[in-house]
């Protein structure tokens, strides 16, 4: 099961988190500058701005910046990595 639902259609997994960057693969792309939103497993809602994609096989990987991000949002991030740490940055 993929990790997060895209508003827009799709479905993505993460791949990283760094602080407020962000990377997932995705099924379907979006551009460089442009808002991304969706859902994960649990219902929290995922918010980031894209800073680059590439396509990579016949998925997409998605870089950005997480937008509004709580501190419970990036421990449930850094959770699904199984990292237990996000090297956050103070909110």
């Amino acid at each position: 099961m993929p990790h997060v639902t895209l508003d827009k259609g799709g479905q993505a997994d993460l791949v990283s988190l760094e602080a407020d960057r962000i990377a997932l693969r995705s099924t379907v792309a979006s551009a460089p500058g442009s808002p991304l939103s969706g859902k994960l497993e649990n219902g929290s809602s995922l918010r980031m701005k894209v800073h680059r994609c590439r396509r990579q096989d016949d998925r997409f990987l998605i870089e950005g910046r997480l937008v509004d991000a709580t501190r419970k949002l990036r421990e449930e991030l850094a959770a699904m990595l199984g990292t237990g740490t996000t090297n956050e940055a103070s909110d």
